[in-house]
């Protein structure tokens, strides 16, 4: 029996999120104060108090979301046969099976999320999601609407069969909305994010986090890890380097992930963090797939 565990991207996040855990389970507790001090932040507040609106900017979101899923992960005493995580979930994963330490992981993952953060508002840009539609027929929809206006809109996020979000600039993913409704999606709606993510308008986040990326220490994992950029698993210390800079400006492929992990043996799967995103995105994907979870 191989069991594979997730971990959730952005989107995940609700004020309290892991504060049961804190009063209840040292270990979880011990991560979250290391945390605030490797950051020079009070982080622990922004989960457990908010605000809601603190939380949900990029910069704030995304060590949140890692700081959660790795404590809880740590508390397991889990030995994952392979890991995949959703985006951001990615660096948690990374933790998860050995290949970065939690130090190294949260203080990148933090510098990830400000520089995404200001991509978004240097590139202005936004997402959508639309339900009931083919992928190629979504990315045919993505090619028209860039055709139409000048400007890239693509399918970034693969996230189950019928389920994906197109990101790009403002006025090509408003016609990529319009132009999918024309054409049969079940819906179609744009998303209140903060930025592009996942396309050539994170090109700024890219820039600024190569240098990082170059100098972050990686070792070679104790299990294989499914990477966004490619939907293949790799232990390749170089090659996860480069899979994380080019996850920024490409889509992530998680359907396609899943569906690698169930052909490779995976008969299991565990979410690991915050909310419940991925064990609906698994039973979408395969509903015959044994999923559970740990928030």
């Amino acid at each position: 029996m191989s069991t594979a565990y997730l971990f959730p991207g952005q989107g995940s996040q609700f004020v309290g999120m892991g504060k049961d855990h804190y009063v209840s389970n040292p270990e979880f507790a011990k991560y979250v104060d290391q945390a605030n001090e490797i950051l020079g932040i009070d982080l622990k507040s922004v989960l457990f108090e908010g605000p809601e609106e603190k939380l949900k900017q990029t910069e704030y979101t995304q060590p949140a979301i890692f700081l959660h899923s790795v404590a809880l992960f740590k508390t397991l005493d889990a030995k994952p046969d392979m890991v995949a995580g959703h985006s951001l979930g990615e660096f948690s994963a990374l933790v998860a099976c050995g290949a970065v330490s939690f130090e190294d992981a949260l203080k990148i993952v933090r510098r990830r999320g400000e520089l995404m953060q200001a991509a978004g508002t240097s590139n202005p840009g936004t997402m959508a999601a639309i339900i009931g539609m083919d992928d190629d027929k979504v990315e045919e929809v993505c090619a028209q609407a860039t055709e139409a206006t000048g400007n890239e809109v693509i399918a970034a996020n693969y996230n189950c069969p019928g389920q994906l979000v197109i990101s790009g600039y403002i006025d090509a993913v408003e016609k990529a909305v319009e132009l999918a409704k024309e054409n049969g999606a079940r819906m179609a709606m744009m998303l209140p994010v903060s930025g592009a993510f996942h396309s050539s308008l994170m090109q700024p986040a890219y820039d600024g986090l190569k240098e990082s990326l170059e100098n972050l220490e990686i070792k070679t994992p104790n299990c294989p890890i499914y990477s966004n950029y490619t939907a293949q698993p790799t232990t390749d210390v170089e090659e996860i380097r480069s899979n994380l800079l080019n996850q920024l400006l490409n889509p992530v492929r998680w359907t396609q992930t899943l569906q690698n992990m169930m052909e490779n043996g995976a008969d299991a799967f565990v979410e690991v963090g915050p909310g419940k995103v991925l064990q609906g995105l698994v039973k979408r994907t395969n509903r015959k797939a044994q999923i559970s979870g740990h928030q």
